[in-house]
């Protein structure tokens, strides 16, 4: 099977093996510093003057024995392709796609930019949904620039990213305001797939329940149901980077989002709710990482460009049925 175009795929392409976060373990504030991130992009370091000031903890740790989905949800990846792409790069990209073998039990999600939408949504195969990246906040309108919930279904767009970390700490949205474009997308009738995760300097300070806490919080305080969200989970200090967090890091960090779920949603929404992970995720670490209980699948960057690739981790999912 050929692979994607190089003009697209060497965007955002990961590093073919594991490469996970050295000197790095836990959730605790720890002595020794992450080492080797100077490949951090210039728009990752911005990320850094940033702070949480909440005081939340949990104590749960990792794996309960076999290994397969806490979750009752089925496995669900999507491909968030960003700012990438041309006509014929993304052409040949959705060829790939068309022809690839995926496992039947997986959801599959790709988020074209906005432009080309309608030209992925007309040419990709009916196995994989079409999502976008961003939506308003409310019915369209004079809003320059934006696209509507509204006009996301007319093309027929079943999924919308909404809080991912570059809409947060790049574009300034808030959590309350994403909390609201969350309710207002599910109330028209679109999936969301709700982005949380921590900063660099948030994670080293031990800070890094707090954070993804306070964000899940805005979405439970608005949302009017889950019965259409997935959670993703994406370290910013993993994203673009090719440091991965440990299955074990992931793992910690996916169940203590479901306890959350738990103690202050419901036990139902906890159990059907997808947590997936994302943050560097390629052909060579998806294993792995699908092997926790509480990684339901993934959101990718890097690797969804390149449809080869992408299949493989989509197909991951058969990780699932390992014994720990």
């Amino acid at each position: 099977m050929a692979v994607a175009s190089t003009s697209l795929a060497s965007q955002l392409s990961g590093p073919k093996t594991i490469n996970y976060a050295p000197n790095f373990s836990g959730l605790r504030r720890s002595s020794s510093k992450l080492e080797n991130f100077q490949s951090m992009s210039s728009t990752q370091s911005l990320f850094q003057h940033l702070h949480s000031h909440l005081h939340l903890s949990s104590s749960r740790k990792g794996s309960r024995g076999v290994v397969t989905m806490a979750g009752t949800g089925k496995f669900f990846v999507g491909g968030n392709w960003k700012c990438n792409g041309t006509k014929d790069s993304i052409s040949k990209l959705v060829s790939d796609l068309n022809s690839a073998k995926l496992e039947p039990d997986v959801d599959v999600v790709v988020a074209p930019p906005f432009v080309y939408l309608d030209q992925v949504k007309s040419s990709l195969s009916d196995r994989i949904e079409v999502s976008a990246q961003n939506s308003w906040v409310g019915k369209g309108g004079a809003f320059t620039g934006e696209i509507s919930v509204e006009q996301l279904k007319d093309i027929g767009a079943k999924w919308v990213i909404l809080g991912h970390s570059e809409r947060r700490h790049i574009i300034g949205e808030d959590d309350q305001f994403i909390g609201k474009k969350a309710a207002y997308a599910l109330n028209e009738g679109l999936g969301v797939i709700a982005c949380i995760g921590e900063l660099l300097d948030e994670r080293e300070a031990g800070k890094t329940f707090d954070v993804c806490f306070q964000q899940l919080k805005a979405y439970a305080d608005y949302v009017p149901s889950w019965d259409n969200i997935v959670i993703a989970y994406e370290p910013v200090w993993a994203i673009g980077t090719g440091k991965v967090a440990t299955p074990q890091q992931a793992q910690e960090v996916h169940a203590a989002l479901r306890d959350w779920l738990k103690k202050n949603v419901s036990a139902e929404v906890a159990s059907k709710t997808r947590i997936i992970y994302g943050g560097s995720v390629n052909g060579g670490n998806s294993s792995e990482l699908a092997k926790q209980e509480d990684i339901d699948g993934f959101l990718v960057g890097g690797a969804s460009l390149k449809g080869p690739e992408f299949a493989t981790i989509v197909n991951s999912v058969t990780s699932k049925k390992v014994a720990a």
